[in-house]
């Protein structure tokens, strides 16, 4: 791995401590970030066993608050760890009409999957600019490629998130910083719990022959950034969805969007 420190957000569950595990040992110093604080330490001390050569520093915070993002990147500077690969991989969901979310739910996605990644990136920036090179990992996802009915607010975020990518990684790319976005599609981890809606029967609908392996997502995603691919979409399966659904015509989206299936 061509960085020495990496900053993970969302890393105390899914796909955000699988880069966790992925990274370490591959990086002098690892900063892990998420609410749950008793939850990083466990993976904290299961890291630095498994990987000694890798510090590992813990930050809790709510990134859906400004003040917890502008101390995560304070603390881990002072500390000696101010990230030069940055992997911005919270995200919240909420899986059912939008006449009927919570506001506060939808406020709170727009906050993490929005504001607390383009902000962390702004922070970040800088530094790895000084440094003459670094990496930022924005996780994205496939549904930033659709207008999703029942998962509009959230595929909305995504969309913006791999569009403010490909933007960034212009700009960023004459100072030696690479800028990647993350498109996978289902994989079992508990963001579909999270997502669904207090009450429901069900979570998202979405065929088990699209779930990939949150291993693999990750594997792909940390070969994209040392290629520096623009866009990652992993498995051969969840790349050609992507191909496919950018070469449908938005009216053609809409039809097949409109046969949603109905609770």
């Amino acid at each position: 791995m061509m960085f020495d420190c990496a900053m993970v957000t969302g890393a105390s569950a899914g796909l955000g401590e699988e880069f966790a595990r992925q990274l370490a040992g591959s990086v002098g110093k690892l900063v892990i970030v998420a609410r749950r604080a008793e939850r990083l330490e466990r993976i904290a001390e299961e890291l630095r066993g498994s990987s000694p050569r890798t510090a590992v520093m813990v930050i809790a915070a709510d990134l859906a608050e400004p003040r917890d993002r502008v101390e995560a990147m304070e603390k881990a500077a002072a500390a000696g760890f101010a990230p030069d690969l940055l992997v911005n991989n919270a995200g919240l969901g909420d899986y059912g009409e939008f006449v009927t979310a919570a506001w506060p739910s939808l406020e709170a996605m727009l906050k993490v999957n929005i504001e607390a990644l383009t902000h962390l990136s702004h922070l970040a920036a800088p530094h790895m600019i000084r440094r003459g090179g670094g990496g930022v990992l924005n996780v994205s996802s496939l549904a930033s490629t659709l207008p999703i009915p029942d998962f509009a607010v959230y595929a909305a975020t995504k969309a913006y998130v791999s569009s403010f990518s490909e933007a960034l990684r212009i700009e960023l790319r004459e100072h030696g910083v690479r800028v990647m976005s993350l498109c996978p599609g289902p994989v079992k981890t508990e963001f579909g719990e999270i997502a669904r809606r207090q009450g429901s029967a069900e979570g998202m609908p979405a065929h088990a022959l699209f779930y990939v392996p949150k291993e693999q997502v990750v594997a792909e995603a940390l070969r994209g950034m040392e290629r520096d691919s623009a866009r990652v979409f992993p498995s051969l399966k969840i790349a050609a969805m992507g191909l496919a659904i950018g070469a449908l015509p938005l009216f053609l989206l809409r039809l097949v969007m409109a046969q949603r299936p109905r609770r």
